[in-house]
């Protein structure tokens, strides 16, 4: 369970009321913290996660099946994900065949030439404009019912990333490129894995680097035993939203650890949040949780913390249960007594 910890200390109070607690052990502290989210809200079934068709689809080589399943996880941006789901079930979504067939004749834009041309497409569906007006009428990009023209940029960005850049095949790119990231020392091993797959794949139009994370933690986690490369980065991949960023503040794990920093890619920078949550993973002991677990496994403590403040899970530690203008109230929340409760907005100590 890692290094010895100091105990949760009590609400100081004073005269001009509660204030934080004051923690000698800011790290031990906070890893206290967090292992007792897993124990509210980690989830025991993490691997093998949809692997059925997922598994199969790794096993067989079904690059149509996962840009499919690709492009449905990068539409979950922008909006609830119930929103886009909703959207996705009520209008047709771009197959692997039908960009195929897209592009298999000569384009009539010099932007569909390929994945390094692709750049600067410009789509946008209201407007009905592009970087390549005089084209446009005859351009495919518009012709899939996305919801928006930078979900079809998405979409024509992916397509052509796998096309050209791993020739059509996306688990025989995803071996070759953790094979080589897994060369040489052992020091920051499961780094260069992650940034094998991540780096390329970022420069994919309009995807997250939180999106990218998740979707690729999904697919990893899924691979067969066979594959111990794909599980095993999979099991560092944590994606960073604003539920997990804020957690981190509101319990002043951030503060305490002199890492304040605003949410977007700070997050995922040196001392960011990925920093701190894998951190504190190597301090928890996630076979407790799921014998099948590894020992450290920061995706599963990056998905506690999100299923507790996530409004369609447990629901506790979120910006519409909590008034950020003020120090948190809930007193039914399993961190309530222990936790900094930092208003993300003002700066009262009143309860």
């Amino acid at each position: 369970m890692g290094n010895k910890r100091t105990s949760l200390k009590q609400p100081c109070r004073s005269r001009n009321g509660p204030t934080p607690p004051v923690h000698p052990e800011p790290f031990d502290h906070a890893a206290v913290l967090v292992e007792t989210i897993c124990r509210l809200a980690g989830s025991d079934t993490l691997i093998g996660q949809n692997a059925g068709h997922l598994q199969r689809a790794i096993l067989d080589g079904d690059t149509p099946y996962l840009f499919e399943h690709l492009v449905r996880s990068f539409s979950l941006q922008g909006i609830s994900d119930r929103a886009a789901l909703t959207y996705m079930e009520n209008h047709d979504r771009p197959s692997w065949r039908d960009l195929q067939q897209a592009t298999s004749r000569p384009p009539t834009c010099p932007k569909l030439r390929g994945y390094w041309t692709f750049c600067g497409c410009g789509y946008r569906k209201a407007a009905r404009t592009c970087a390549e007006p005089g084209a446009i009428a005859k351009c495919s990009v518009p012709r899939s019912a996305l919801r928006n023209g930078r979900l079809n940029q998405v979409t024509y960005s992916l397509f052509f990333f796998i096309r050209d850049v791993t020739d059509g095949n996306l688990v025989d790119w995803m071996d070759r490129s953790l094979a080589q990231a897994n060369l040489g020392s052992a020091k920051k091993r499961a780094y260069r894995m992650r940034h094998a797959l991540i780096d390329p794949l970022r420069n994919i139009y309009g995807v997250s680097d939180k999106v990218l994370n998740m979707t690729l933690a999904d697919i990893l986690l899924a691979a067969p035993a066979s594959k111990p490369l794909w599980r095993e980065t999979g099991y560092s991949m944590i994606a960073i939203d604003t539920l997990v960023h804020n957690f981190l503040r509101r319990t002043g794990i951030t503060r305490m650890l002199g890492a304040e920093h605003t949410y977007g890619t700070a997050c995922y920078s040196v001392g960011g949040c990925g920093d701190i949550v894998r951190r504190i993973a190597r301090q928890i002991d996630a076979k407790q949780f799921n014998q099948n677990y590894p020992q450290h496994f920061p995706r599963f403590v990056q998905h506690a913390i999100w299923r507790y403040c996530a409004q369609s899970e447990l629901n506790v530690c979120n910006g519409n249960t909590i008034d950020d203008d003020f120090r948190c109230r809930n007193g039914n929340c399993g961190l309530f007594r222990h936790c900094d409760r930092v208003p993300l907005r003002g700066q009262s100590a009143e309860d």
